[in-house]
């Protein structure tokens, strides 16, 4: 099943390129001769499409992602300059019509490639802990609180997801290790807070771009918020492994209570995935991987 058909089955609003024009066309006329066509590798929360050769539409596919274009157009300017790789520029904010109920956006093209599991990991890890650093060093004032718009990424992923966490371990009983998922879970209910940072909220594969082997920029804004950084930790067992997840420990800025809730946020996730069956990312580890990678990470430190 293709991205889009999967969408639409699951109940997002419909886009096509028909109703991209038709937007684009009332409400910024002046590219309203560029061709639009869509993106090779479109994501879940938005529907992406090629405006010209340097520019891209960005339309939320569902209500539950309807506040991210107002808050990426405020907060992306003023984020770029203190990071290392590139980020999405803002170029106008579209509003509900012709059918289309939320508000929409208009960045600059970045040019790069997808990121697969065969980069240099190593160098991969080096790169977001650096970008992690930045971003976290950046001052938090005025920020977005996490919330919806955020999907919780930010809060305390105990007190966010913590109840859900465990049911899907239970409906996973006999697949995975639920006493040692359950162990995870009271280890982190019992940690401290973390003073609050700006996350990115959603630290995945198919929101980097490299070139040349190095990670070149960073995308997908919609999920920022001032929070907890755990939830930018996933990508240790999701993605890295071995070396590249041991460097990117060792040099991403969290103390290991805010290392202690990531592997939360890892489990919730998969677990839900894998209690669901639910497909993931081609380039991603597996949910049943995760699991006992973020189970096995956890009786290491602990010992």
């Amino acid at each position: 099943m293709s991205n889009r058909d999967a969408k639409l089955e699951a109940g997002k609003f419909p886009v096509d390129v028909d109703l991209v024009q038709r937007l684009v066309a009332q409400q910024f006329p002046q590219w309203a001769d560029l061709p639009i066509r869509p993106v090779a590798m479109d994501g879940w929360d938005n529907w992406t499409f090629h405006l010209g050769e340097r520019m891209k539409v960005r339309l939320p596919s569902g209500e539950g992602y309807a506040e991210q274009a107002a808050k990426e157009s405020h907060w992306l300017p003023r984020l770029a300059p203190h990071l290392p790789v590139e980020v999405p520029v803002p170029i106008a904010v579209g509003g509900p019509a012709e059918g289309y109920p939320w508000s929409w956006s208009i960045y600059q093209w970045i040019d790069g490639e997808s990121v697969t599991r065969h980069i240099d990991k190593l160098a991969l890890a080096e790169d977001i802990a650096r970008f992690l650093n930045a971003l976290q060093a950046i001052d938090p004032r005025e920020g977005p609180a996490p919330g919806q718009h955020s999907f919780l990424r930010g809060a305390d992923p105990m007190e966010a997801y913590g109840a859900d966490a465990r049911r899907y371990v239970d409906a996973l009983d006999g697949d995975i290790d639920t006493r040692a998922a359950y162990a995870i879970l009271d280890a982190a209910a019992q940690v401290p807070a973390t003073k609050p940072v700006w996350v990115h909220g959603d630290i995945a594969v198919g929101n980097f771009l490299a070139r040349d082997g190095r990670l070149s920029a960073v995308i997908d804004f919609g999920c920022a918020a001032v929070g907890d950084p755990s939830c930018d930790l996933v990508l240790a067992w999701v993605f890295l492994e071995g070396e590249s997840r041991a460097a990117f420990r060792s040099l991403v800025n969290v103390d290991e209570a805010t290392w202690a809730r990531g592997r939360v946020w890892a489990l919730w996730k998969a677990a839900l995935l894998a209690a669901n069956n639910q497909s993931v990312h081609p380039e991603e580890n597996v949910p049943l991987e995760v699991i006992a990678a973020v189970i096995a990470d956890h009786r290491e430190r602990a010992r």
